[in-house]
């Protein structure tokens, strides 16, 4: 028997439309932000948004969860800051030395951690990372504790001065829409589907033949030099880079940031660091401690959200679309 699939095309397109009309609005919507907001504000929600995104390739779909990011985003903004304060390079070079250091950084320290798995694999993570710490603390070109200030901005490709806000804003605008596009192509090729049958049963991909501690080590690598494409170029943004930038907290941040928006969800980690930069803001000159207020939104996101914002809405969707068919 033939059965004719044209009657589902139909109901393909308006999805496919809707989706791209979303798209379009969402890129008109940040193109007028900066004339509307304040944009050295929104261009901290662009950089942590792409650090969320770059730790949930690891976390959200490899399976793999690392308390040692903060390595890659504070290693980077220190390189990138030094090499356009010291070295005198060029804004757009500057930032690609942060993400290659990054993503030399994250080669050889998942070389290391993928040894292990589970909790284990999280420590390292974590004990490499508080290394990283102490070398920018006590290495001579971080600074120590002052760290790297007056940093400045420069000029793109040597035309674009980067000292005006907007300008820079559209900067990050496009570093934030590249990092993004990387993060879609990995996941949405057949090396993402790798990944995913990794995280869903390790065993499962190893008795199919794939070498798991390769693709494990290729997508560390590769989330760690997006993250230090975020790190180099807030350091841009705010024109230094401190020992906040590497701390164990700044770790607890991105992870806080992707539960909250919805791990495995590609819009879910910039929905959740948009959120906890808002929120870090607006309790920035409160009495009320801002660990205390971040403690207490992973509890309510642990306790109601499990899937994170976005992970739930999906999921209700999807609930909806299977009782509707039973019906």
């Amino acid at each position: 028997m033939v059965v004719d699939t044209t009657l589902a095309l139909p109901a393909r397109r308006p999805a496919a439309a809707l989706r791209t009309v979303a798209l379009l609005a969402a890129l008109g919507l940040l193109a007028v932000a900066p004339f509307v907001f304040y944009p050295i504000f929104l261009m901290k929600i662009l950089c942590f948004a792409l650090f969320a995104a770059a730790f949930n390739l690891l976390l959200g779909y490899t399976g793999l969860l690392s308390f040692g990011h903060a390595a890659f985003f504070g290693g980077a903004a220190y390189v990138t800051a030094h090499a356009v304060k010291v070295w005198g390079l060029s804004p757009e070079l500057g930032v690609l030395a942060g993400a290659l250091a990054a993503g030399v950084l994250g080669l050889a320290m998942g070389y290391l951690a993928i040894r292990r798995q589970g909790i284990y694999f999280a420590m390292v993570t974590l004990a490499l990372s508080q290394m990283v710490f102490f070398v920018c603390l006590q290495a001579p070109f971080t600074g120590g504790e002052d760290g790297l200030q007056g940093v400045p901005r420069g000029r793109l490709f040597g035309l674009v001065d980067l000292g005006d806000p907007v300008a820079m804003y559209f900067f990050v605008l496009a570093v934030f829409l590249f990092g993004i596009f990387a993060v879609y192509r990995i996941v949405h090729s057949p090396f993402g589907t790798i990944l995913r049958s990794i995280r869903e049963n390790e065993n499962r991909a190893i008795s199919l033949g794939y070498s798991v501690g390769a693709y494990k080590l290729a997508a560390f690598t590769m989330s760690a030099a997006l993250a230090g494409l975020a790190g180099g170029t807030k350091a841009l943004v705010f024109q230094f880079a401190t020992l906040t930038d590497v701390t164990w907290q700044m770790s607890g941040e991105v992870i806080l940031m992707s539960l909250l928006g919805g791990i495995g969800t590609m819009l879910g980690p910039v929905v959740g660091a948009g959120l906890v930069v808002v929120i870090q803001n607006s309790f920035a000159t409160s009495a009320f401690p801002i660990t205390v207020i971040t403690g207490l939104i992973f509890m309510a996101c642990v306790l109601l959200f499990r899937r994170g914002l976005v992970g739930e809405f999906l999921a209700s969707r999807i609930a909806r679309r299977l009782g509707l068919g039973h019906g």
